[in-house]
């Protein structure tokens, strides 16, 4: 698995975790995120991406309310949720390939949530992508 792979699944791992705590993700991502066993590089990426997500988070929501249609947040499971925030913080930074995020979001369902999710996933970030990045709108 690559770095930027790896810092991924931490990233998404702690979004995560935050979701079930009432801790700021950012008092205790460091701790999670060093205590792993993976290569430095894929850490600090993996920082940089919570930093980033956590504080783009109700930009997020917002473009995942959107984009849900017929759910609410508080309906859609919280690794789903985690992993589209990470998502949708990628796509605003436009550094990494488009389908590289999409890509890379729906192996994370795979891996981490239901057999539907990244179905779930995939419809709500490639009608967004259909939308903004492919100049639709």
């Amino acid at each position: 698995m690559g770095i930027r792979h790896i810092g991924r699944k931490l990233a998404m791992q702690a979004l995560y975790q935050a979701s079930t705590r009432n801790d700021d993700v950012l008092d205790f991502m460091g701790y999670f995120i060093d205590s792993s066993d993976c290569d430095d590089s894929a850490k600090s990426w993996g920082k940089d991406l919570v930093s980033g997500a956590w504080k783009f988070h109700k930009d997020s929501d917002q473009l995942i309310g959107d984009y849900s249609i017929g759910w609410s947040l508080d309906r859609i499971n919280l690794i789903d949720l985690s992993i589209l925030r990470l998502a949708f913080y990628e796509l605003s930074l436009k550094e990494t390939p488009v389908n590289v995020i999409l890509d890379e979001a729906v192996e994370l369902a795979k891996e981490f949530s239901t057999p539907e999710s990244s179905k779930f996933i995939n419809g709500i970030l490639g009608k967004f992508v259909a939308d903004h990045v492919h100049g639709n709108h």
